[in-house]
Parts: structure tokens; sequence; C-alpha cells
């Protein structure tokens, strides 16, 4: 499924419509370039969740964790070595928890990514609206 999202408010509202039909234990796989949205996406994703925090980037904290309906853990692997380190870090963890792992920069352990991830790619277009494709989830 493709969804053209042109401004900020769209990529929320779509965040806030993959999280109304999500259950505890999803992972969630977002990817995109720097400044694609992927952080915007997450906004909308953890309001739906009731949660207030401000939601920000954890580029480099790697992990936030918030508390809403179900528990997120907002995980971002930028700069991640890999699958190693991921594992060193109790990076497992997340992918088989009681909440819900949005990660930012999954490529970096794909391998590890359980059969059921959802799959959220964004791609900045040439007029700066967002391509967003899902896969593994029907909103």
């Amino acid at each position: 499924m493709h969804i053209i999202s042109k401004n900020e408010k769209e990529t929320q509202e779509i965040g806030r419509k993959v999280a109304q039909k999500i259950n505890k234990g999803s992972v969630i796989s977002l990817r995109g370039s720097l400044g694609a949205g992927k952080t915007v996406f997450a906004k909308g994703f953890a309001k739906e969740l009731g949660i207030e925090e401000a939601i920000v980037s954890p580029t480099f904290t790697l992990v936030q964790e918030y508390d809403g309906k179900l528990k997120m853990y907002h995980l971002d692997l930028y700069r991640l070595s890999g699958e190693d380190e991921f594992e060193s870090m109790g990076g497992e963890d997340f992918l088989y928890s009681d909440g819900v792992a949005l990660i930012e920069w999954s490529e970096k352990i794909e391998d590890m990514l359980p059969d059921d991830t959802i799959y959220i790619n964004i791609t900045i277009n040439d007029d700066l609206s967002r391509d967003i494709e899902i896969k593994g989830l029907e909103l």
C-alpha cells in the first residue's frame, strides 16, 4: 500500500492510523533517508497510543521508552554498527516485548527482525511530498 503525504500533519495522521491497527508485541520498521519523516510518523503513532511526552529521535540514546495504552520503545539504530552491537545492548528484548517497538534504521538488524514485522518506508518525492509504503498491515 502506498500513501502520499503532502505535509507533516498528514504523515502524523498516517502514524495514528497505523497505531490503531497494531497489537502488543508489534515491531514496526521505519525506513527512509535522513529528514524523510520517520520521527514525524512516530509522533502521530505515539499520540494515538495516548503518549503525551514530546517524541524526539533517540539518535544519541538509541532507545526512548514511553508509557501509553501500550508501552512504546522508540529505537534509532543510525549510530549502531550492526547486529552484534544490537545484541550486546540487549536489543532483542525490544523485539519481543510487552509493548510496541518502533525502529528507525532497522536495516542494521535486518536478519533479526521478527517475521511479522510491519515495514513503513518513507521516500521524499521531488515536490517534497512523502511516499509512504506500508507492508504487513492493511489500513
